[in-house]
């Protein structure tokens, strides 16, 4: 019984370990290649096909414009004025969060997966110590 769970414990180390490592460095490169986005404060209007936000780019100049989707405008609701992220020289693309929801889900992942990997390597050591 206990050879099964010193193979099990080994098994998850090593897809804990292995996978939280492989996510971890698609996480970092997902994160570069996202880009860089800065706040600024962006004007809610009535637009032709919906609503959208305007604001003035301070880094490549010009005015930027872009249209809500359904979940952003469900969570500005009925505001004129938001807080939003865009990435500098880009006129046509909006966020309501600093970072990319889905870097955030794949870092999470891998610290959970490594998390796991350090449980099962801890769980091993124990039992390699509480049978020794």
């Amino acid at each position: 019984m206990s050879d099964a769970i010193d193979a099990i414990a080994e098994i998850f180390a090593w897809i804990g370990f292995g996978l939280g490592a492989l996510l971890a460095v698609v996480a970092l490169i997902m994160r570069l290649v996202d880009g860089t986005w800065v706040r600024t404060q962006g004007v809610v209007d009535d637009g032709p096909h919906g609503r959208l936000v305007r604001w003035f780019d301070d880094h490549g100049g010009g005015v930027g414009a872009a249209y809500l989707t359904h979940e952003q405008e469900r969570r500005l609701g009925a505001a004129q004025t938001a807080d939003v992220y865009v990435r500098p020289g880009r006129h046509d693309r909006v966020r309501l969060t600093p970072g990319s929801p889905a870097v955030r889900a794949v870092g999470l992942l891998a610290a959970g997966l490594l998390a796991l990997g350090v449980i099962a390597l801890a769980t091993s050591l124990v039992l390699l110590f509480v049978r020794g």
